[in-house]
């Protein structure tokens, strides 16, 4: 990691209070060496938690491990307080993981406003994971906030099921002052729109006394709204899942103990375990766990081993990818390289290419064309979304535009 105590960031900010970050351009210190499409890919860090759902017989089992996998795909975020880079118009990014048994292909289908489609699948023709997301970047003083707008949609081909959700709002806060640390808050939807099943998850905001940081809690109802389970942990640790019955009467327990401790005549709760962090309720189920990070990881902008090995260029993969893939970004590169400065100068060049590039097709009234994806409805929600249009993987690119 590049240090950042020599760069003022408050020098740059105070003036774009309550205003959209997109369309500010940032020291590239408080960037992280992945664009925003690989930062996308690391939702299938946890692929085998589809794997498993896709084995799963009942449909509640099957959305507990698609709830699982949704509150996993935030989890990378965790510490990572370094600014992915915007992709540029067109740019792309495929992840193939046959060891996992999936691939992803991603496009930047709009930059006002920034718009990201991805669309992945897996090999043996088991699921189908796509969406398209529109980062809104907002800073308020001491912290920024990303809303995640746009549809997150999960097909279960084997059970012809698909899921819905959107993420939670992600806030960085101490933006000026002090050490930085990260929020997930909101409430998260997850709608099987094949059984009427429906997973709803709290994101809790950290409170005064930070109690409830990185908390979520939920319950999974089906159609006639008789809850199934209850949902528990921290997408920064673990999820597990119990019995709603189990879960009251544990919670009537824990606030008579409270009660008595405050009293001073408490003796600590019998019969629960500590999970790193997370209190767990005897009868539990574990649904997912985070894996360890590298021992380097504070050194290198807080990676996952996954996250590491998106940039990574591996032997005959120049002569197949695309020249839009990120991998070929010569800004993302020389950072990663830790040439700072000559990361800086390729990126200011590449933004003025790009604005050099949409006057161009301003002049000549020319529409940017999208390549593999195009704009449409959510075939499950209805609203607005940018849906694949198929033929990435066969390999020709002799048509797409020279971005870098």
């Amino acid at each position: 990691m590049f240090p950042r105590n020599s760069v003022s960031i408050w020098g740059i900010l105070k003036k774009c209070i309550g205003l959209e970050l997109s369309k500010i351009t940032m020291p590239i210190a408080f960037n992280e060496p992945l664009s925003f499409l690989q930062r996308i890919s690391e939702y299938m860090e946890h692929t085998y938690l589809l794997n498993k759902a896709c084995t799963l017989p009942d449909s509640i089992q099957r959305m507990q491990a698609v709830a699982a996998f949704a509150v996993s795909a935030v989890a990378s975020q965790w510490d990572r307080t370094g600014k992915p880079f915007n992709p540029l118009l067109g740019e792309t990014y495929e992840l193939t993981r046959e060891d996992q048994g999936y691939r992803l292909v991603s496009e930047q289908v709009s930059h006002h406003p920034p718009v990201s489609a991805f669309h992945a699948e897996s090999l043996a023709g088991d699921f189908v994971f796509h969406g398209s997301i529109y980062p809104k970047l907002k800073f308020w003083g001491k912290s920024v906030e990303a809303e995640p707008k746009g549809t997150i949609t999960m097909e279960l081909l084997k059970f012809n099921e698909a899921y819905t959700w959107s993420n939670p709002f992600c806030c960085v806060h101490n933006i000026i002052l002090g050490s930085l640390w990260i929020e997930q808050y909101g409430t998260v939807e997850i709608i099987n729109h094949s059984t009427g099943d429906k997973c709803v998850l709290n994101f809790k905001p950290c409170g005064m006394f930070g109690k409830e940081l990185h908390r979520v809690e939920g319950y999974i109802q089906d159609k006639s709204k008789r809850k199934h389970c209850v949902i528990y942990g921290k997408w920064t640790e673990c999820m597990w899942s119990v019995d709603p019955q189990t879960f009251e009467n544990h919670r009537k327990n824990e606030k008579k103990g409270e009660s008595r401790n405050h009293l001073g005549m408490g003796k600590e709760l019998k019969n629960v375990c500590v999970c790193d962090t997370v209190s767990v309720i005897p009868g539990s189920t574990l649904l997912w766990r985070i894996a360890s990070r590298p021992t380097h990881s504070t050194t290198m902008y807080n990676f996952t081993s996954f996250a590491m090995s998106l940039n990574e260029m591996e032997p005959g993969m120049e002569a197949t990818l695309p020249p839009t893939d990120g991998r070929l970004r010569p800004d993302i590169r020389a950072m990663e390289n830790g040439l700072m400065d000559e990361a800086s100068r390729e990126k200011e060049r590449l933004e003025q290419k790009q604005r050099e590039s949409r006057k161009e097709r301003a002049k000549s009234q020319e529409e940017w064309s999208t390549r593999w994806f195009q704009q449409g409805n959510n075939p499950f929600t209805g609203s607005p979304d940018w849906l694949y249009t198929g033929g990435y993987f066969n390999r020709n690119y002799a048509t797409l535009p020279n971005i870098y």
